[in-house]
Parts: structure tokens; sequence; C-alpha cells
């Protein structure tokens, strides 16, 4: 099975139960906590990584850190039963799995945008509107630059590219010219 899919299956497990408690917020704000503590300390990053350590030993390190931290009950034990399985390896994909899962429950998708040049906040809403008509979520804009393009823009809203970039239009003059 495909780590994608274990972390998959993790996240929808932890959301069922955060339902459940009715405190979805506070696990992933608790969730993210945890994951960026892992990221950002090299010997806790070493730890989860590593096959050597035993799944057991893992959960018992992984068990003292939570409890300093004052991390609920529920997400101590949902990382016991991660750590058990030999799973501590997929947090970054267990905690950004569940984030979408969040934003897809709320009716939130994310837009990535790639432009030549930054866009200005009447672009950026116009862009908003467009996409929040057309898809009819709400829409979460992420930018980055692309100095490949010559102008316009490529919107990204989950498998759906749109390409409204000079290059997509020459590239569509082209086909046209060719086939005619």
């Amino acid at each position: 099975m495909s780590s994608r899919l274990t972390a998959r299956r993790y996240a929808k497990a932890l959301l069922q139960i955060a339902d459940k408690q009715g405190n979805v917020a506070q696990l992933q704000e608790e969730l993210n906590t945890v994951a960026s503590a892992v990221a950002a300390n090299v010997d806790l990053s070493r730890l989860v990584a590593s096959p050597l350590v035993l799944p057991t030993k893992k959960a018992e390190v992984f068990e003292a850190i939570l409890a300093t931290a004052k991390v609920s009950q529920t997400l101590r034990h949902f990382f016991h039963v991660v750590a058990e399985a030999g799973r501590l390896n997929l947090l970054p994909d267990i905690r950004r799995t569940f984030a979408e899962q969040v934003d897809e429950r709320a009716g939130i998708v994310e837009a990535k945008v790639a432009s030549a040049q930054p866009l200005t906040d009447a672009q950026a809403k116009a862009l908003i509107a467009s996409l929040g008509s057309r898809t009819g979520k709400t829409i979460r804009l992420t930018w980055h630059q692309d100095t490949s393009l010559l102008g316009g823009v490529k919107v990204q809203v989950g498998s759906t590219i749109l390409d409204a970039s000079l290059q997509g239009q020459l590239r569509q003059l082209k086909t046209q010219l060719l086939t005619a």
C-alpha cells in the first residue's frame, strides 16, 4: 500500500474521532504543532524516520514528548497507535491529508497560481471570485512566480489546470494554424 494512501487512512480516522468529540480545530492545531516541532528538531526527525529504532521505543519517546507538550489525550493515543504500527514517518503526509480533508468538508479548495509578476490585490480578488463561481467553493489562493511565463497566469485547482498564459495562447494558435 502506498504511503500516501496509508496516511489518508490515518488522517480520515483522526478526523472521524475529532468529529465525534467535536474538536476538529483543536486537533488540527495540535497536529500542526507536533508536525512542525518534529520538522524543526533534527534529532526528533531522525527518530521518526529511522527504521532501526523499534516502533515500541518510538511510541515511548513520542508519548513522553507529547505528555510534556500538554497535547490532548486523543492525539497522544493516536500517535501511540501510529508509532506502534511503525508509521511515524508518515507524519507530514498525515498532517497534509488531515488539513485537506478538513478543507474539503468546509468547501475550501486551494488554487495554485503561477504568473511572471505578482498579482495585484484587485487581480487576486477577481481571480478568487471567478474561480469561486466556477467551482462553487471557497478559494484559497497560493501564488508563486514562474519567470518562464511571459505573461498571463496558470491556475491549478485540484487536477484541473487553466492555462491563460501567453505561452498557452501561442500553443493554441500554433495548433490551430497547423490543423487549418
